[in-house]
């Protein structure tokens, strides 16, 4: 993160606090499932094959294809947009989360939920270099991984002191995210799921000023 300028970390954390929001309707609402997290999904999908939960496993493989379709719907836009990938990207994930908030309202099936995993698939398509993912928005793993790192670097005198700190913000806003989401489903029901699309469309709007300004490479 440390190659990002201050503006476009600020816009990392949150769009992690947007992961978090929408992994934790998915979660709430799916039973134990999740949006982001296909690592989660990916043991579900085991457990359910190893104990013959056929119901389970069906829901973690359809999550984890519709991650997986989500990122390379963002990697095409990412290719087609170049310059304006950010905010782009962004827009599509806003364009699923409308969607999905929109179909909830018709059908009680688990569509409208794979569409979020779709979207927060897309939403890793928002940080890339050299075509690789720059920054992890949507799994923490990594992030814990890198602000141990960079504690330890700290603690040896080695590089920036505070190195760790963008790491752990991006922890902490998802984690708030998680917070939030869980208590807006709670409060509004998947109605939650319009506020998300709104600030996926703002965050769109945010990116597209930090592209047009140059802060956004």
């Amino acid at each position: 993160m440390q190659r990002y300028q201050t503006p476009m970390i600020t816009a990392a954390v949150l769009l992690a606090i947007l992961a978090g929001f929408v992994d934790a309707i998915a979660y709430i609402s799916l039973g134990g499932f999740f949006a982001s997290f296909m690592s989660g999904n990916t043991t579900r999908l085991g457990v359910g094959l190893a104990t013959g939960a056929a119901a389970d496993a069906w829901n973690a493989g359809a999550l984890i294809l519709a991650f997986v379709c989500g990122v390379m719907g963002a990697s095409i836009l990412s290719a087609r947009f170049a310059r304006w990938r950010k905010p782009v990207v962004m827009t599509a994930v806003a364009a699923c989360l409308a969607i999905a908030a929109g179909a909830a309202h018709f059908t009680f099936s688990s569509f409208p939920l794979l569409l979020l995993a779709a979207a927060m698939g897309a939403e890793n398509g928002v940080f890339l270099r050299d075509r690789e993912v720059s920054i992890g928005v949507t799994y923490m793993t990594g992030t814990l991984v890198r602000t141990g790192q960079k504690l330890a670097d700290a603690l040896l005198g080695r590089g920036d002191a505070l190195g760790w700190v963008p790491h752990l913000l991006l922890w902490l806003g998802f984690a708030g995210g998680v917070v939030l989401g869980g208590t807006t489903l709670g409060d509004r029901g998947l109605e939650a799921l319009w506020f998300a699309a709104g600030g996926a469309l703002a965050l769109a709007a945010l990116l597209a000023v930090l592209t047009r300004h140059g802060d956004a490479a």
